[in-house]
């Protein structure tokens, strides 16, 4: 969702997070990933412009 309202793509995430674009595809298939993985790959969708809510249905939304 995050890198959909971003309109980037695979390889741009990963690009920007420093990790391998298969690694954004297995985050998206919802296979387990390390937890420093994905917080360098939430920071960068952060930096990018997207704010990450938990409301009653966790989402996100531009800056």
């Amino acid at each position: 969702m995050a890198r959909a309202a971003l309109q980037l793509g695979i390889r741009d995430v990963a690009k920007l997070a420093g990790v391998a674009p298969s690694t954004i595809s297995r985050l998206e298939a919802g296979e387990t990933l390390q937890p420093r993985t994905i917080e360098a790959i939430r920071r960068a969708l952060e930096k990018a412009g997207v704010k990450f809510i938990n409301g009653d249905k966790p989402g996100v939304r531009m800056k």
